[in-house]
């Protein structure tokens, strides 16, 4: 990238500025989600960024972002965060930096690290009421190198790794809960598909002090197996038929912030992915798709009695 080009970029609001000339898999579902999400928060950001899909966001020494921007190890995220607030706290007490001129630390991690390599550092980080935003999009596996399965790989989902029969054995770790069991000061579920949810969301949190913890459901092509156009529709397909609750913790309570009221069959979000193809073809797995319809039935039944 050039000096000319980057003057341009500069130029252009932020919708413009994410994913352009970058490297990105089309129909990012991430992405989609980081569009919005910047938009609201603005240029008056640092983003701690773990290895991850979105490293590939900045290609050094330039990123898409006005604010500024840190790369870490794939576990450090949260606590390269604590180290940016302090020095920010302490520009601030020494007067050598403006109140007015704060930053939000937002810390932006794949599931890779937010449901498993970098939990510790984060629950620590929550722990000592870091006051931060952490992102997480979840595209359900180790996404840049190869879609290797995760914590958040959902059960009988096909990935690099996980390649039998019956695709993976585990489950997808439920993060909100170990997230809220931490008390932060506000916690939520997005998807891009679902702006109108996302922006409220994200808006809220802005405002709060403290941790802010914030998952967002990233419908991955590349991943999933699906073409790049279908991103949008896959991610309403997340939402309507309950497999990806919106819902936000704050002041101790759970609030589900849309309720589904005529769920479609879960089938009808696996049969759009490549990756629960096995589930249909040569002959349909009744007794995986029932117990994949069973567990979205039984988490809702537990919301509605």
């Amino acid at each position: 990238m050039n000096e000319s080009r980057f003057k341009r970029m500069k130029d252009l609001p932020s919708t413009h500025l994410l994913g352009t000339g970058t490297p990105m898999c089309s129909g990012c579902g991430g992405l989609e989600a980081l569009h919005q999400i910047y938009d609201i928060l603005g240029s008056n950001t640092v983003f701690v960024n773990a290895a991850g899909c979105m490293t590939l966001l900045a290609v050094y020494p330039f990123t898409p972002f006005r604010g500024s921007w840190l790369y870490t190890a794939m576990a450090s995220a949260p606590a390269g965060a604590q180290g940016i607030r302090d020095a920010l706290d302490i520009l601030i007490e020494q007067q050598r930096l403006a109140a007015a001129e704060d930053l939000q630390v937002v810390v932006l991690t794949g599931d890779g690290a937010a449901y498993g390599m970098g939990l510790s550092s984060t629950s620590g980080a929550m722990e000592r009421d870091l006051d931060f935003i952490y992102i997480c999009y979840d595209n359900e596996g180790y996404g840049n190198t190869g879609q290797q399965f995760s914590g958040a790989t959902p059960h009988a989902a096909r990935t690099a790794t996980s390649t039998g029969p019956h695709g993976f054995a585990g489950y997808k770790k439920d993060l909100f809960s170990i997230w809220a069991a931490h008390k932060p000061a506000y916690l939520a579920t997005v998807i891009g598909a679902e702006p109108l949810d996302l922006a409220r969301k994200i808006e809220k949190a802005k405002q709060l002090k403290g941790p802010r913890m914030i998952i967002a459901l990233a419908p991955c092509p590349t991943g999933w197996d699906y073409a790049p156009r279908d991103s949008a529709d896959i991610g309403k397909l997340a939402v309507t038929t309950g497999v990806w609750p919106l819902k936000e913790y704050i002041d101790g309570q759970v609030v589900h912030t849309r309720i589904p009221k005529q769920r479609q069959p879960v089938e009808a979000y696996l049969e759009r992915q490549g990756r629960f193809a096995h589930l249909f073809e040569p002959r349909r797995d009744e007794q995986l798709l029932q117990e994949l319809q069973d567990s979205v039935d039984s988490y809702w039944a537990d919301i509605d009695s």
